[in-house]
């Protein structure tokens, strides 16, 4: 029977359109009582599970490696968790006139989360960037995620964000950073399995961020927030949302340039620099801000099919710029100059395959990491 594949000119990631069905499903069908109660204690138990696959994933020799390469991952970070927040709080000022204060919360929240990691490394791979930085980059900024992004959310969003306390950074040691850890000790015994089933273990972390999905708008439709949403406040997000891309997507290029980076570092950097992590960030909201997740996942969602088909487009036109020509007409070399190895994808054909997904689709090879 011949595989059915996602129509190469639809420009939308195909697990967007199943979080637009789920979202759909909640706000026809929600959990209501009990069974909001079931999908309560499932999504929290779909968490705990998410973060450890995450934990088991990660290399620790690969991750040490990456360490090498210091600057260009204290380059990515600062624009994670230093200049996109930045931008966040300057946003404030577009409340009233733009947007309303729950909206504005997501969109702040959203400039709090970590980066992505696979949609990172398939874009650095079309372009024929660092592939090897953009692996660890996007690893460094999801484990440090884990414990910056809800202390920085406690900073920056405080009680108004849904009730941050030491009770809710209780909560996230426990469902993330715990599961995470248990997943790093356990690779010695579980690593080869994990590997071996990456397809199996991708549809059960896709369909744990489905539930914690579908959990946070039914609450929302049940509590009847999402009445104080308008379609002329979600346009102007939209348009928000694209300019801070815009804005991310330039200062991590040219910004990189004015470090002396290389071409192939920069590319690492504009990918892994400029993207935010849905499924980090989901989460996160789930366990930060309870009946008010809904909203706050909203930016986030929008913003995350936005840089899916802004960098697939980035990465194809990198792939054919004279730099990357000349390129390909010299060997490559197997350790650049700042230690860390080539350009060579060292996740296999896995990656490769992603990537080339991705350049088909604007994103459906890079799923959201």
């Amino acid at each position: 029977m011949k595989r059915l594949r996602w129509p190469s000119w639809m420009p939308v990631d195909p697990y967007i359109v199943l979080l637009i069905a789920t979202v759909g499903l909640a706000a026809l069908l929600p959990a209501r009582g009990p069974a909001a109660d079931v999908a309560s204690g499932a999504s929290t138990a779909a968490i705990a599970f998410l973060f450890f696959l995450y934990g088991a994933r990660l290399s620790t020799r690969e991750a040490l490696d990456g360490l090498k390469h210091w600057r260009l991952h204290v380059t990515v970070l600062a624009c994670t968790f230093v200049v996109f927040p930045l931008l966040g709080i300057a946003a404030r000022g577009l409340v009233p006139v733009l947007l309303d204060q729950p909206l504005y919360q997501g969109l702040l929240f959203l400039t709090l989360v970590p980066s992505t990691i696979q949609s990172s490394i398939a874009f650095t791979s079309i372009a024929r960037g660092n592939v090897p930085a953009a692996i660890c980059a996007g690893s460094f900024s999801s484990l440090v995620g884990i414990v910056l992004t809800p202390l920085l959310a406690a900073a920056l969003l405080g009680s108004s964000g849904g009730g941050f306390s030491a009770h809710s950074l209780v909560t996230i040691v426990l469902q993330l950073l715990v599961p995470f850890v248990a997943g790093q000790l356990l690779r010695r015994w579980i690593g080869g399995f994990v590997t071996r089933h990456k397809k199996v273990l991708g549809l059960v972390d896709r369909g744990s961020i489905l539930l914690v999905v579908y959990t946070a708008f039914s609450e929302g439709m049940v509590r009847g927030i999402w009445h104080q949403v308008s379609a002329a406040r979600l346009g102007a997000l939209l348009a928000v949302e694209a300019v801070l891309l815009a804005v991310m997507l330039a200062l991590t290029w040219y910004g990189a340039r004015a470090l002396r980076f290389g071409r192939a570092d920069r590319i690492a950097i504009q990918f892994a620099g400029s993207k935010k992590s849905l499924a980090s960030g989901l989460p996160m909201a789930s366990v930060l801000f309870g009946a008010h997740a809904s909203l706050a996942v909203l930016p986030l969602m929008l913003f995350h099919q936005m840089q899916l088909m802004v960098c697939a487009v980035i990465a194809k036109r990198r792939a054919r710029d004279p730099e990357a020509r000349e390129e390909r007409t010299e060997p490559a070399p197997a350790t650049d100059p700042q230690g860390t190895a080539g350009t060579a994808d060292p996740a296999g054909s896995a990656t490769t395959a992603a990537a080339a997904g991705t350049a088909g689709t604007a994103g459906s090879g890079a799923r959201s990491r």
